[in-house]
């Protein structure tokens, strides 16, 4: 493969870049930027990451998250109370960042991942390729399950001295979700994804 420029992200200088072998690294010459990392079966790993995130945003989303028992009484949340309760609240804003930082903006980004990668593993280019691409690397910024753990946990150590608190399988799927999904977006490779589609072209 001819060298072609690429500019830093960091640096901005334009670099030239040849092929990079599998595991290796392109860095930049002057600041020492990642210009490209290639993992080896790097489009394979995110798909098969991708399928284990679908599964474990269908278990987080269908399965109680937290169960709180006070006084006899027991109330069982899910993901999405948080967000009703905030729009019954009269916070509509903040219930709509809530649902599109949680829910939406990570099913968009699994459901992008699978339409990107499925189609080329299997030798087809998908339709509105780099359409879908641009809206991916959007989505990838807006999702924030980690911030949500976070509020959970800290919503959790507040409540244990009232309520006794049972974590649901959904906590726990979406705990691993937040790691699977990371684990997909670390292995993406968008160098390999436009050769491997240049090549069915």
């Amino acid at each position: 493969m001819s060298a072609r420029l690429v500019a830093c992200h960091d640096c901005d200088l334009l670099c030239r870049l040849g092929a990079v072998p599998e595991n290796g690294v392109a860095r930049c010459s002057r600041c020492g930027g990642l210009l490209r990392k290639r993992t080896r079966n790097g489009l394979e790993r995110t798909l098969a990451l991708a399928f284990a995130s679908a599964v474990l945003f269908v278990v987080a989303q269908s399965f109680p998250f937290l169960s709180f028992e006070m006084k006899g009484n027991v109330t069982t949340t899910n993901v999405m109370t948080g967000v009703v309760d905030l729009y019954n609240g009269g916070k509509g804003e903040i219930a709509a960042l809530v649902l599109l930082t949680i829910v939406l903006a990570p099913l968009g980004q699994i459901g992008l991942l699978l339409y990107v990668l499925t189609p080329l593993r299997v030798g087809i280019v998908p339709w509105k390729l780099p359409s879908a691409f641009r809206l991916l690397r959007h989505l990838q910024t807006w999702s924030m399950m980690e911030v949500f753990m976070i509020g959970i946990l800290v919503g959790i150590t507040k409540l244990l001295g009232m309520a006794t608190v049972v974590p649901g399988l959904a906590i726990w799927a979406f705990a691993l979700l937040m790691f699977v999904l990371a684990g997909a977006a670390a292995s993406f490779d968008p160098e390999a994804l436009w050769e491997r589609a240049e090549a069915l072209r």
